[in-house]
């Protein structure tokens, strides 16, 4: 079986692909994630998971590589990491009592044939109504900077939920899980063998 290797710095990514039980390294891809002119959330998820598969891809030459990249869309606006305490402020009062729709893309790339798949996830996060207070003590005790839309749902981020619509809970927390097994199967990965 050839090496699995998963594109990412995140923790929660490398949790959740631990859940499958099948041997994989970690590589963290250098990439500028900024979204180009014009460009949709869907199309923005989907070009930075496989240009994070194919920049690791290039270490391992006989490889199947994840990629992966969500954001989160409020009012029309890209909610991305907020990197800084004030920009997660910011980012928990606009979605206070809103709908925020998070777009994760999927990348399997077999680095041996360069045959891909790329794929996309939904996933909706209705928010309660949130005070500052709700919102500087959930900031202090959780720290999410580096969470779409400064929730980090897998965790305390819970507390500022109302509702989820969504197939798949790991597609929130960025890696799709029930997706990727049927991809990975179709490089001949599969977690039950």
């Amino acid at each position: 079986m050839q090496k699995l290797i998963l594109a990412s710095s995140s923790q929660p990514r490398r949790q959740l692909l631990e859940r499958l039980q099948i041997p994989f390294k970690i590589s963290s891809p250098d990439i500028d994630e900024t979204p180009h002119n014009n460009e949709t959330p869907q199309e923005l998820v989907l070009r930075l998971a496989e240009e994070k598969a194919r920049i690791v891809g290039k270490q391992f030459p006989d490889a199947v590589i994840i990629g992966a990249d969500q954001v989160g869309v409020l009012n029309n606006h890209i909610q991305g990491k907020p990197l800084t305490y004030d920009n997660a402020v910011k980012q928990l009062r606009q979605a206070s009592g809103q709908r925020m729709r998070f777009f994760i893309g999927l990348c399997v790339l077999d680095t041996k044939t360069q045959r891909h798949q790329v794929t996309l996830e939904e996933f909706d996060v209705i928010y309660r109504e949130l005070t500052d207070n709700m919102i500087e003590k959930y900031l202090r005790k959780e720290q999410p900077l580096q969470c779409a839309g400064s929730c980090k749902a897998e965790g305390l981020g819970i507390t500022l939920i109302k509702e989820f619509q969504g197939t798949d809970f790991t597609a929130l927390i960025g890696l799709p899980l029930i997706r990727l097994v049927t991809m990975l199967e179709e490089f001949n990965i599969n977690p039950l063998e």
